[in-house]
């Protein structure tokens, strides 16, 4: 796929404030995706998670992960008019705290892919060093 790759709402069906992907950076349509998001510190959730020291909650970097998994998956074309949900996580492990103004590099590796269902593996880190990683399931309805 040439550059540069369609924006995430080209392709996956999140918006705000519920879109935790900035930008896809590379791909391969069923096999990898790299992204980004980059926390501005204005989203409602910091003010919660906690107050006087906000914290990007490990949940949500689970989810950044899974879009970008979304938009892999969205783009190969035994996906076409498929909505991929979440079928399950394992092995997530945090590693280190994300914090307001930082940005999360995201990468997707498929391990599985079949007509309905799939598994990848995912990494969410910060100026190179590992902040989750976990392994996603899905399972693809129609749209």
């Amino acid at each position: 796929m040439s550059q540069p790759f369609p924006p995430p709402t080209e392709v996956i069906p999140h918006r705000q404030p519920f879109l935790f992907l900035d930008e896809v950076t590379g791909v391969e349509p069923g096999l990898w995706a790299e992204g980004f998001w980059r926390t501005t510190g204005e989203e409602a959730f910091f003010a919660g998670h906690f107050p006087g020291r906000p914290t990007l909650p490990g949940v949500l970097m689970a989810e950044a992960l899974a879009q970008l998994g979304a938009y892999v998956v969205l783009l190969d074309d035994r996906f076409a008019g498929k909505l991929p949900l979440f079928g399950g996580l394992e092995g997530v492990r945090f590693r280190r705290q994300v914090t307001p103004g930082e940005r999360l590099d995201l990468r997707v590796d498929v391990l599985r892919l079949g007509r309905r269902a799939g598994k990848a593996r995912g990494k969410a880190s910060v100026e190179g060093v590992a902040a989750c990683e976990a392994e996603l399931m899905f399972v693809a309805v129609p749209a």
